[in-house]
């Protein structure tokens, strides 16, 4: 037998092919949408401080952020997005990842943590807004802002 004739009776709806169609082509671009539109994916593409509280776990910083002094001048993704509309979004996008893998498994710390990517978006936020408010010797490089103001955007 040929090997064109193989890769064509691997295509056919028939024996093989209909399992290949299945499981490689149809079943998980199907799972990611149907994930995508029941987990309202489609809402994270909004400043909408409400969209990040879908996910139950969110709900206290959410109650915390609206009592917050930031809460009248800012969104979360000012904060928690970089700037710039390609890197927000994959920002987004690797963040969704993470929290949907993390909180479908389970597998995220208690209390929640920030992890060091987010610490460098957050810190670059506040210098971006607040840099001009300090002399050069209080800001250096390795700063870290939400290390001893933690609790600026999410008040306890």
């Amino acid at each position: 037998m040929k090997i064109r004739d193989i890769i064509l009776s691997t295509f056919t709806l028939s024996g093989f092919g209909v399992v290949f169609w299945y499981f490689i082509i149809i079943a998980p671009p199907s799972f990611v949408v149907s994930t995508f539109i029941y987990s309202k994916g489609y809402s994270y593409l909004s400043d909408d401080p409400q969209v990040c509280a879908n996910c139950h776990i969110m709900q206290d910083h959410l109650y915390a952020y609206e009592k917050s002094s930031h809460h009248h001048v800012t969104n979360c993704n000012s904060c928690h997005t970089p700037d710039g509309f390609i890197q927000k979004y994959i920002s987004k996008a690797i963040n969704g990842w993470n929290h949907g893998v993390a909180f479908t498994t389970g597998d995220h710390p208690w209390p929640l943590q920030i992890t060091d990517y987010n610490v460098d978006i957050t810190n670059k936020a506040c210098l971006k807004c607040h840099g001009d408010l300090f002399s050069h010797q209080h800001i250096k490089a390795e700063s870290n802002c939400i290390h001893c103001h933690s609790e600026v955007g999410h008040m306890k």
